[in-house]
């Protein structure tokens, strides 16, 4: 595993001498990122030897509490676990007032145990790896939806969404307006400057489906570094909201009677040469394209936790809201699971459109990945394409409750196998007991209801 070099520090201090503040950030199972704030002459040891984490930081709650059973805690002692800095992730924080910097780290294969069995992007390598060794080298892009809210709820405790330049506020749906991304000018120029500042590479910004909901895309690469992106934009824009009097949220469904956000994720499959093995004059795809969307169709249920890790995730799936019902695929249809876009066939690839914008993106590729690799070495027929209104042709629906998905993922082997059986215990012990949480928090009867209104 290939950690940054001391040479990239040394020559980030000499080019950035007023930073005298580093967040050190790891991201921990639940998606959060979490860490230490660092002091300018701490950094070079952490290039040098690693930065001691304590094991629990691998099994935190949403609420950030230790976890029982997760076997990161007391059963080891809470012990230190050292964590080094990945290659291009030090960086300016130019959305700061004090001048800051930011350093990701992943654990240690060997100086990380036990906590790094629990690191997503760990899980996220341990997949793509296996595919290297069959010769099929994962390609991917991340397209996140998310609202701008106001710093402050209303009078009555509710998110709304953020004013406009001209101090109205948005209350129209207005998908694709351009006068809506004209309104929120200040915020997308900061946004590009400090996503060209950290090299991460945002794309087409999108007015969507609701007022104040926002996507913006970032380019595809290699999936592990793709999802490094995401991981590292996401902190980008909740930070630069924040610095415009702002709250971006990243919660699938925020609102009940407006459009979820999701987390569309683009998957193609390279050789080892860069050529795109899913490409084919067909707008369907390639044989080999077919078998991948195969096998995410066949493994959908049991990687849903994944996609969909809170009790309001469920809450996004929802008829003519576009998220998706069932394991379904089509051409060029958005009204399905696994859409294959259209366009040239060099560019011939799959829309995985099941996630919501609350996943971790390590742990969602992860699970993609997966299940495209082994439909492809399995040679899964997908069946027959949707065509039209695939809400229309629902004959098998995805579950729309949290414990469903939490019970299927407990119960796959395939996941086991995939996934390691270390990571799946710590895992499934977190979101276990934050179901246990909800549960004591809304009681049986609001649970009900809200089984029946999902």
């Amino acid at each position: 595993m290939t950690f940054a070099i001391e040479q990239e520090a040394l020559d980030f201090l000499d080019q950035n001498p007023d930073i005298h503040l580093f967040e050190l950030f790891i991201l921990d199972a639940a998606g959060v990122p979490r860490g230490k704030l660092l002091h300018r002459d701490e950094l070079l040891a952490v290039y040098r030897t690693g930065r001691p984490l304590p094991s629990a930081i691998m099994n935190l709650s949403l609420k950030g509490e230790d976890t029982e059973g997760s076997g990161l805690v007391w059963d080891v002692g809470d012990i230190d676990c050292r964590a080094y800095p990945l290659p291009g992730s030090l960086v300016r924080l130019p959305w700061r007032q004090m001048p800051t910097g930011a350093v990701q780290v992943q654990m240690h294969p060997t100086e990380g145990l036990p906590a790094v069995a629990a690191d997503p992007r760990h899980v996220l390598k341990r997949v793509v790896t296996a595919a290297h060794a069959d010769g099929f080298y994962p390609v991917m892009a991340c397209e996140l939806e998310f609202y701008l809210l106001d710093a402050c709820d209303d009078a009555q405790g509710r998110p709304r969404p953020a004013l406009d330049s001209d101090g109205g506020r948005p209350r129209q749906t207005q998908v694709y307006g351009l006068r809506e991304l004209e309104q929120i000018e200040p915020f997308l120029a900061s946004l590009y400057g400090a996503c060209r500042a950290q090299g991460l590479p945002a794309r087409t910004a999108i007015s969507e489906y609701a007022p104040g909901q926002v996507e913006i895309t970032l380019e595809h690469g290699p999936a592990l570094e793709a999802m490094d992106q995401a991981v590292r934009y996401k902190r980008l824009v909740k930070g630069v909201a924040h610095a415009h009097g702002m709250r971006a949220c990243f919660m699938a469904k925020p609102f009940a009677d407006l459009a979820g956000s999701g987390m569309h994720m683009h998957i193609s499959v390279a050789d080892r040469s860069g050529r795109n093995l899913f490409a084919a004059e067909d707008k369907a795809g390639s044989p080999l394209l077919r078998q991948a969307v195969g096998g995410m169709k066949h493994f959908l249920l049991d990687s849903l936790l994944m996609f969909c890790p809170n009790a309001n995730s469920f809450r996004r799936f929802q008829a003519h809201s576009y998220a998706p019902l069932t394991p379904s695929w089509g051409v060029d249809n958005r009204t399905v699971s696994l859409r294959v876009p259209g366009g040239p066939q060099e560019s011939r690839h799959v829309e995985h459109r099941v996630c919501g914008a609350d996943a971790n993106p390590y742990l969602a590729a992860a699970a993609i990945i997966a299940a495209a690799h082994d439909g492809i070495l399995q040679r899964m027929d997908p069946g027959p394409a949707v065509e039209g209104n695939g809400y229309a042709q629902t004959h098998r629906l995805l579950p729309t409750d949290w414990l469903s998905a939490l019970d299927a993922l407990d119960d796959s082997a395939w996941a086991r196998e995939r996934f390691g059986e270390d990571f799946m215990r710590v895992y499934l012990a977190i979101k276990r007991e934050e179901y246990r949480q909800y549960m004591s928090e809304v009681g049986e009867q609001d649970w009900r209801w809200y089984m029946h209104q999902a």
